[in-house]
């Protein structure tokens, strides 16, 4: 399953973390810019939106809401650090022992 990410000028070690936790692709869409709005599209492959909250528009962060909701993609609303991600993933301890945080 691939993730697209929105939001955050650099992603930093997160698509490593990913792929890691077995994600096989990360997309990214950097969505400060109200202007960016009409680029707004939501890969095929995404099965998963991950949304930066303090690196977003709030009207990117509705366009974004909305397509989900039509793509029926789940979407998780977190800030840009690997220890709020995983935690708003779900995932327990176990699996991020291998990960380096």
């Amino acid at each position: 399953m691939s993730v697209f990410i929105v939001g955050g000028d650099r992603l930093g070690k997160i698509p490593h973390n990913l792929f890691r936790l077995g994600f096989d692709g990360v997309y990214h869409f950097r969505g400060r810019k109200n202007t960016a709005a009409g680029k707004l599209n939501i890969p095929k492959e995404a099965g998963l939106v991950i949304v930066l909250t303090d690196y977003v528009s709030h009207t990117i962060a509705t366009l974004i809401k909305e397509e989900a909701r039509k793509k029926n993609i789940p979407v998780v609303y977190a800030k840009r650090t690997w220890g709020h991600i995983h935690r708003k993933l779900g995932l327990n301890q176990v699996v991020t022992e291998n990960v380096k945080l």
